[in-house]
């Protein structure tokens, strides 16, 4: 009897779980120029003279040159050049006459910072700017009735109170400037399209994401680098129409990894008909005889059906000769990717035959007749595969999604799957296993 787990769907369907690689690459030089280009001219003033426990002082402080910015591992290194403007409050009594007043000065330091890097699991960036280090460019002094007198360790102290907010506008920026999630959503979108791999064939890839994982931020050569890996099911599909999917889910909380895995998988399907599976069957058998017992018996395969009985194929032989009539035969149908053939692996008499050929025909049995019909059903179907893979590389060598995004991949190795039984087709399937990287712009420069 017919009987058949899978449909023909459900084979299009099958999932492989594969990982989409979206490099993440940030040049440093041009965050440099972005920061620049923002904090630039006053950063911060304070106008009251009662501040910073009565220091009776008023600053205002500019960037006075560019800020230079290194990345190193997971952090950046800033010098900030910076001019100080200072009103110091003053009183001294030379030669016993008290005077009192402001005074203004003006003096320029280097403030050296360190940036701690990290990314919320809600695909924010965020830095922890401190200051590490700062030298005088100029001292700052103040001159009353010709009598220097030194406000540095007040100028010290107002800015080392004060740091915070030169700090708070570098992280601000950073954060402005390294705008995650946005591009994270358009290849986590991008991600969920079926694309047409070929017109040809009516080929589509569909994949499924279920997850997104990334490696921390990485400075080498200047340029902080990361992978994101978009997790999901892949799924080749034949189909005339773009198939129709769910609406996609939101962008998903990142996880943090060491590593992205480079593994995708693709399935590649060749098909046949069990009435061409038949044909070409009957054609290797056309004219043919097998003799028995030194030439005593002998019979001619005359036809050939076949159906399938969940995971086995069923052969229907019709003989002539020696014996007239049908035999069935099953054994599981197996692909050698090495070879890229089709053939039979256990081909022995269904129960029912053998009982009936040990009544009537036991010499059918001694010649060993499902030895030679095995040998004989041998399909050479490897072209479909080859054809399929040719097609899906040649997609991915530079596939251009929309503008500014492109999927590019290679196939390496093929590993078989198994081989399928549906109502209407014999069923190999393989996987193509290589790399593939989804690359967004916003993700390669900000």
């Amino acid at each position: 009897m017919e009987e058949y787990k899978y449909s023909d769907k459900e084979i299009q369907s099958e999932k492989h779980l594969s990982v989409i690689n979206v490099p993440v690459e940030i040049p440093v030089s041009e965050l440099e120029a972005q920061i620049n280009s923002k904090i630039k001219g006053l950063i911060y003033e304070d106008n009251s003279y009662e501040d910073f426990d009565n220091d009776n002082l008023k600053a205002k402080v500019w960037k006075i040159s560019p800020i230079k910015v290194v990345a190193i591992d997971s952090s950046f290194l800033f010098e900030v050049p910076l001019k100080i403007w200072v009103s110091a409050g003053y009183k001294v009594s030379p030669l016993g006459i008290t005077m009192s007043g402001y005074k203004d000065t003006e003096f320029s330091i280097r403030i050296r910072l360190i940036s701690k890097i990290g990314i919320s699991p809600d695909w924010q960036l965020k830095s922890e700017t401190y200051v590490d280090s700062y030298d005088w460019i100029t001292d700052p002094n103040v001159k009353v009735a010709g009598i220097n007198i030194p406000i540095k360790s007040m100028a010290s102290r107002l800015l080392n109170r004060n740091f915070d907010k030169i700090t708070q506008a570098i992280d601000e920026q950073v954060a402005a400037n390294i705008e995650l999630k946005k591009n994270v959503n358009v290849a986590w979108q991008l991600a969920h399209q079926p694309v047409l791999l070929s017109k040809e064939f009516d080929t589509w890839l569909v994949i499924s994401p279920t997850a997104i994982v990334m490696t921390p931020l990485l400075s080498k050569n200047n340029i902080l680098r990361s992978v994101i890996g978009i997790k999901g099911y892949t799924q080749t599909i034949t189909s005339s129409a773009k198939p129709v999917i769910p609406p996609t889910p939101k962008l998903p909380n990142l996880i943090i990894v060491d590593k992205v895995p480079e593994i995708f998988r693709v399935g590649l399907i060749s098909l046949v008909t069990y009435e061409e599976a038949a044909r070409l069957a009957t054609a290797k058998f056309s004219g043919e005889k097998f003799s028995f017992l030194g030439g005593k018996y002998n019979v001619e395969v005359t036809s050939v059906e076949m159906y399938g009985q969940n995971e086995r194929l069923i052969i229907k032989a019709g003989l002539k000769g020696s014996m007239n009539g049908y035999i069935y035969l099953k054994g599981i149908p197996h692909y050698d990717p090495v070879t890229q053939k089709l053939s039979m692996q256990g081909l022995d008499y269904d129960l029912d035959t053998k009982n009936s050929i040990i009544k009537t025909a036991g010499w059918l049995l001694q010649g060993q007749f499902s030895r030679m019909m095995e040998n004989k059903m041998v399909f050479p179907i490897g072209d479909q595969i080859s054809d399929a893979k040719r097609t899906i590389q040649a997609a991915l060598s530079n596939f251009k999604i929309i503008d500014g995004v492109l999927l590019k991949g290679t196939l390496t190795d093929i590993v078989p799957d198994k081989v399928y039984l549906t109502p209407k087709h014999i069923y190999s399937v393989v996987f193509a296993q290589g790399n593939v990287n989804l690359r967004v712009d916003g993700l390669k420069s900000f």
